[in-house]
C-alpha cells in the first residue's frame, strides 16, 4: 500500500495503518490491500475533501448513543460512505457501499449506526429515510431493533426522546422527519418509498434483483441518495452476491472504474489459510476485540474440521469462502466416480420412477432405481429445453452427451409434460415400475399426464415428494455412495448433475434436529442437478413399505 498522504482523522488512520502493516496478530487480506490502495489513489488524483467536522460530530453521537466502541474497519467506512466529498459537484464520492465480512463482524450494529447518522441532523437533509431490505423479515428489522435497544438504555433514553420517537416497527427523528424501518422480501407495493438511503443486509440471500430494482427506483427524491449493500458469504451461487464479488476484484485491481462503488471485502485469501487461527482476521476484523466470538469460531472451526460436508457454514460464512465442486458435492467425488460400472440387463425387473422437472422451461431429469440384493442400478435420462436462459453458461459438455445419446434436446418453447408420461410409458414396456415420485409442486403440471398411464394419488403408486422425504434418505444416499452400491453405468450427466449437488441443513432456524440434511445446487444457473434430483426421488420410495409413507431400512440406524 502505498503512503498515507491526505490527512485522515485518526479513527481511520488505525485501519489504514492496520492493512499497511498487516501485522502476525492483525492480518489483512489481499482485498484490503487492493481497496485501501485504490482509495489512496483516488485521494492522489482526485479532487476529492473530507468532510471532518461532519465525521467528528458523527463519532460524537455515536459515542453519546451507542453502547460499544466502533472498530476500526466501522470508523472507516463511516468516514468514506458519509464524509467523503467531490470538491467541484459536492457530492459524495463513494454513495454505494457494498461490504463482506465473517459472521459475527458486527454487520448489523453497523446498518444502526450508518442509520443513526444519516437520520440525524448533523447529516442535515429532511426526510433523508432509511430503508433495509432483506430477504428474512429478521434480518430486516434487526439493526432498528439494535438501535431502538441503544436508545432504550436508562442513561441515555430521556434525552435521546427528545430527538427521536420510535416504535417496534419504525423510528423517526423529530426534526428531519427521517425515518428508519425494516422491509422484508415482496417487492411488489414499494415504488411509493422515498428512501435516502436503501441499505440490503444479507445480500448472499438475494437470488435475483427483483427488489433491488424496486427499492433503488425510489432513490433521488432527496439529495445526497447512497445505497449499502452487508453481507457474509453465502450458499446462493451464480446470482447477485457472486456479481459484487466479480465486479469488486475488477475495481479494486484497477482494471475497472469503481463509478461511485466502495468495495470492502474481508475474507480469506486461500482454502489453505482455514487451519492457520491467525489468518481468521482476515475474514473477520473484529475478531481481535471479541474474544468470546473468537471461542465460537474455534469451537465451529473442531466442528467443520470432524465434519466438513455437513459444517459448511464455517468456511462459507465465517471464513468468507466460496465452495467448490469437491467441498459442496452430496459425496466425494472418488465415490461418485465409482458408480462407472456396467449396467446389467435390467429388463422385467421392478423398479421406481423419480421424476424431476423443476422449469418446464430449462431441464428434466427421469431415473429408474433398481434395487437387487443390496446394489442399486439406475438408469438415468435428461431433457434440456433449447429455450433455457442459462444454457449458454453451462460448460459441462452437454452437445457431447446429446451426440451419446444420453441427452435430449427439445427445440421448443417448454419441456412439454407429454414428455414425461411418454417416456415412462415407453420404460413401461421393458421394466415394471412400481411407483413415480414426483416433486409436490409439480402435481398440478404432472398429474393429468400420469394419470393417463396409470399412475396417481388414488392407485397408491404416484408419491408426491416433499423436503421431509428427502432429509429422511440423505443418510441412506451417504450410505450408497460410500459402500460404492451405486451402478449408473455409462453416464457422465448423471455423475455431472451429483457433483453439482450440495447438502445444506435442514430447518436450523426454526430448532430442527441440525443432523437432518437435503439437498440444493450448487450454482443454480451454471451447474444443473435436476438429473441427480430425479434419482433421490426415486430413492425416497424404492424403500417404502407404503408408497405414502417412509420407513427406514433395517441397517440404518438414524434417529429423526
Amino acid at each position: 500500500m502505498a503512503a498515507v498522504k491526505t490527512q485522515f482523522p485518526p479513527e481511520v488512520m488505525k485501519w489504514f495503518d492496520i492493512v499497511r502493516e498487516d501485522k502476525p496478530a492483525y492480518r489483512v487480506s489481499r482485498d484490503q490491500k487492493d481497496m485501501t490502495a485504490h482509495v489512496l489513489k483516488c485521494f492522489d488524483t482526485e479532487d476529492l475533501y473530507l468532510d471532518a467536522v461532519k465525521f467528528d460530530r458523527y463519532m460524537a453521537l455515536i459515542k453519546s448513543y451507542v453502547p460499544f466502541k466502533l472498530f476500526p474497519w466501522q470508523a472507516f467506512l463511516i468516514c468514506m460512505h458519509l464524509c467523503v466529498y467531490n470538491r467541484k459537484t459536492h457530492r459524495p464520492r463513494w454513495p454505494k457501499l457494498f461490504a463482506m465480512l465473517g459472521r459475527g463482524a458486527g454487520k448489523d450494529g453497523y446498518i444502526a449506526i450508518e442509520a443513526l447518522c444519516l437520520s440525524s441532523e448533523i447529516n442535515g437533509i429532511r426526510h433523508y429515510n432509511v430503508d433495509i431490505c432483506a430477504t428474512q423479515e429478521d434480518q430486516s428489522k434487526r439493526p432498528v431493533k439494535d438501535l431502538t435497544e441503544f436508545f432504550e438504555r436508562p442513561e441515555v433514553e430521556k434525552k435521546i426522546r427528545k430527538f427521536y420517537y420510535w416504535t417496534k416497527e419504525i423510528i423517526q427523528n423529530r426534526k428531519t422527519l427521517s425515518e428508519i424501518k425494516g422491509h422484508t422480501n415482496n417487492p411488489k407495493g414499494r415504488d411509493g418509498l422515498r428512501p435516502g438511503i436503501v441499505i440490503f443486509n444479507e445480500v448472499h440471500a438475494f437470488e435475483n434483483y427483483a427488489n433491488i430494482k424496486v427499492f433503488k427506483t425510489g432513490k433521488g427524491k432527496v439529495p445526497e441518495p447512497r445505497e449499502a449493500y452487508l453481507t457474509s458469504n453465502g450458499e446462493v451461487r451464480g446470482a447477485v452476491l457472486d456479481d459484487f464479488l466479480e465486479t469488486a476484484a475488477e475495481v479494486n485491481s484497477g482494471r475497472k472504474p469503481d463509478k461511485g462503488w466502495l468495495y470492502f471485502i474481508c475474507r480469506l485469501d486461500s482454502e489453505k489459510e482455514i487451519d492457520d487461527e491467525a489468518c481468521w482476521v482476515k475474514a473477520n476484523p473484529s475478531l481481535p476485540y471479541l474474544p468470546e466470538l473468537m471461542e465460537e469460531t474455534r469451537d465451529e472451526y473442531y466442528e467443520w474440521k470432524e465434519n466438513p460436508a455437513r459444517n459448511m457454514d464455517f468456511p462459507i460464512k465465517r471464513m468468507g469462502l466460496s465452495k467448490t465442486a469437491e467441498e459442496a458435492a452430496a459425496a466425494e467425488w472418488e465415490d461418485i466416480a465409482a458408480t462407472e460400472r456396467p449396467l446389467p440387463d435390467l429388463s422385467g425387473r421392478e423398479c421406481t420412477c423419480g421424476v424431476d422437472y423443476m422449469k418446464t422451461t430449462d431441464f428434466l431429469g427421469i431415473n429408474l432405481h433398481f434395487n437387487i440384493a443390496g446394489e442399486r442400478y439406475d438408469i438415468n435420462h435428461t431433457w434440456i429445453c433449447t429455450a433455457s436462459k442459462d444454457l449458454p453458461k453451462i460448460k459441462a459438455p452437454w452437445k457431447e452427451w446429446v451426440a451419446a445419446g444420453l441427452v435430449t434436446v427439445v427445440d421448443d418453447v417448454e419441456i412439454p409434460p407429454s414428455l414425461v408420461s411418454e417416456y415412462i410409458s415407453q420404460m413401461q414396456q421393458k421394466y415394471r415400475i412400481k411407483t413415480v415420485a414426483i416433486d409436490s409442486y409439480r402435481y398440478t403440471l404432472l398429474s393429468k399426464e400420469l394419470n393417463s398411464i396409470g399412475y396417481s394419488k388414488e392407485n397408491k403408486n404416484l408419491v408426491l415428494v416433499k423436503q421431509t422425504d428427502i432429509l429422511r434418505v440423505v443418510p441412506v444416499i451417504d450410505h450408497l455412495f460410500i459402500k460404492h452400491l451405486f451402478v449408473w453405468g455409462d453416464n457422465p450427466p448423471l455423475r455431472w448433475a451429483a457433483n453439482n449437488t450440495k447438502t445444506i441443513r435442514y430447518g436450523r432456524d426454526t430448532g430442527a434436529d441440525k443432523g437432518s440434511f437435503v439437498y440444493a445446487k450448487i450454482d443454480s444457473e451454471r451447474r444443473k442437478n435436476d438429473a441427480f434430483m430425479a434419482l433421490v426421488a426415486s430413492i425416497c420410495v424404492e424403500l417404502d413399505p407404503q408408497p405414502w409413507e417412509y420407513a427406514a431400512p433395517s441397517w440404518l440406524d438414524v434417529s429423526f
